[in-house]
């Protein structure tokens, strides 16, 4: 529509010029080498105009013969250019189906018909990775990172190759460059996190946290949670020699996560070394609130040297009320009120948990009250064990599949930060446990009598049949004392005895008796 109304202005000025030039009339005369010319106005310019055309259309004849040979090279280019991208949009496309014949035949098209350019190497370092040819992919990669504009996608490139053929010192070099030349590249900063980790370089890693995290590379919470766990890595490490830089770093790692146990453990502890009880309590209470842990329990009984079992036991009730009686809790209370031999409250406490499928834990627990009531050879003792070697397996520290009793600041498997958690295992035991008759004390044994002859040669005795050996997996690994673990914090401990009861995967697993600490 605007081009009409612009033809229509065009014309229209083109009317009213001929009509202004109509209504005036004159005569242009023009006198050159003793010619004297006269013509119209009018006829005049139709002259000057008929001319500049002319003069036109024979400058653009010229301008062509003169730029043909440019322009047949320039087609000539442009139709390579068209074949180089559709063997090169062709090369990606097997690439991602995985044809390594087809990806190196666009390869080499792309490159013949584009020259070196960036993705002409890139399609060539890729389609060398898929078919194998790791010395090729090298090669173009290093190429790419010889080339300022393709520098970091080489040094990536290279940092892959590296990493297959596990050379760490090289790949830690091309992370190190990628990041120096390219401070927000995700893999770069990524790889030298872990690398900081992996040499339990705490403060290298929390720089490389607060760069990310400055950067936007993570989420907010995501940097404070990380920046939690190194700084609880690094008041651990300084815990015995730095008493109070350790404690600081502890306390800033409380401030960011409250609920890191590792942190609130650490920071309680020093605390209270340094005679500041309340605030060790409340570091310890808060996160007991939103994580209750025997590793917790066992640091704010112990806050005060010197106090009384009774002492012990008020603390454990109060976690009690704080969490509304968590399993965590009775159990803490259990073992307080166990140690001043108030056995009907240990009971009273674990009684909720012995109702449905109590924990091995629970069960020893159980045993242990028992035992230092009625003897370790007491029916209910011995029933209680029993169920501990069939009952569900108690929170472990998890990480990739590795158990760990006690909390590490990196997965020993994968190298990532703040992998572990507190959960418990898978169980692979066999049928559960079955319920006990609270009226019966003693189990009642079946004995049926066999009588021997007076003068009956001795029977041989049969040799022990050789039990199938424990398959290893990653979680089981290392944890013969899963079914009678140690009572973390609690302040018991396992002692061989009598028999043994087999156990997951054929593994013997002694039964024992526990004495107080």
């Amino acid at each position: 529509m605007w081009r009409a109304l612009a033809y229509l202005v065009l014309l229209a000025v083109a009317a009213f010029g001929a009509v202004w030039i109509a209504d005036r009339p004159g005569t242009v005369t023009v006198v050159w080498n003793g010619y004297q010319i006269g013509t119209s106005l009018a006829l005049a310019i139709v002259g000057v105009i008929a001319a500049a055309v002319v003069l036109g259309i024979v400058w653009a004849i010229i301008r062509g013969f003169i730029g043909l040979p440019e322009a047949l090279v320039r087609g000539s280019s442009e139709r390579r250019r068209t074949k180089g991208l559709s063997a090169l949009s062709r090369g990606m496309i097997a690439v991602g189906s995985g044809d390594p014949l087809a990806a190196k035949r666009y390869a080499g098209d792309a490159e013949r018909l584009l020259g070196t350019e960036p993705l002409t190497l890139l399609l060539k370092a890729q389609a060398a990775q898929i078919s194998g040819d790791r010395e090729g992919a090298e090669r173009a990669f290093q190429a790419m990172a010889d080339d300022s504009e393709t520098r970091v996608l080489g040094l990536r490139g290279l940092f892959v190759e590296a990493r297959r053929r596990d050379d760490e010192i090289a790949a830690r070099a091309y992370a190190a460059e990628a990041s120096r030349l390219a401070p927000s590249v995700t893999w770069a900063n990524d790889a030298m996190l872990e690398a900081h980790c992996a040499d339990t370089d705490w403060t290298g890693a929390l720089e490389t946290v607060e760069r990310r995290a400055s950067l936007g590379l993570i989420d907010k919470q995501a940097a404070k949670r990380q920046r939690a766990v190194l700084l609880t890595a690094i008041a651990r490490d300084r815990e015995a020699g730095e008493p109070e830089s350790a404690a600081e770093r502890a306390l800033q790692a409380v401030k960011l996560s409250p609920g890191l146990v590792p942190a609130a453990c650490i920071a309680g502890r020093l605390l209270a070394r340094r005679g500041d009880l309340k605030k060790a309590a409340r570091v310890i209470e808060g996160a007991w609130k939103i994580n209750p842990h025997p590793d917790l329990a066992q640091v704010y009984l112990g806050l005060r040297t010197g106090d009384s079992v009774r002492d012990r036991l008020a603390r454990a009730e109060t976690l009690a009320k704080i969490s509304s009686w968590d399993p965590e809790a009775r159990l803490a209370v259990a073992q307080a009120a166990l140690d001043a031999r108030e056995f009907g409250r240990a009971r009273e406490a674990l009684q909720p948990l012995t109702l449905e499928g109590p924990t091995a834990r629970t069960c020893l627990m159980m045993a242990s009250i028992e035992e230092a009531e009625h003897g370790a050879q007491s029916g209910r003792a011995r029933e209680w064990l029993s169920r501990a070697a069939r009952a569900p397996r108690d929170p472990l520290w998890i990480a990739d599949g590795t158990a760990s009793r006690t909390w590490e600041p990196v997965s020993p498997v994968t190298g990532q930060l703040d992998a572990f958690t507190w959960q418990a295992p898978p169980n692979a035991l066999g049928a559960p446990a079955e319920p006990m008759d609270p009226e019966e004390d003693e189990p009642q044994l079946q004995v049926k009598p066999h009588p021997e002859p007076a003068l009956a040669a001795p029977k041989p005795v049969p040799a022990e049949p050789k039990l199938p050996a424990q398959t290893a997996d990653p979680v089981s690994a290392g944890m013969v004392a899963a079914v009678l673990p140690v009572q973390a914090g609690l302040g018991t401990s396992v002692k061989p005895v009598v028999r043994d009861i087999p156990a997951r995967g054929g593994e013997l697993v002694s039964q024992s008796e526990r004495s107080n600490i």
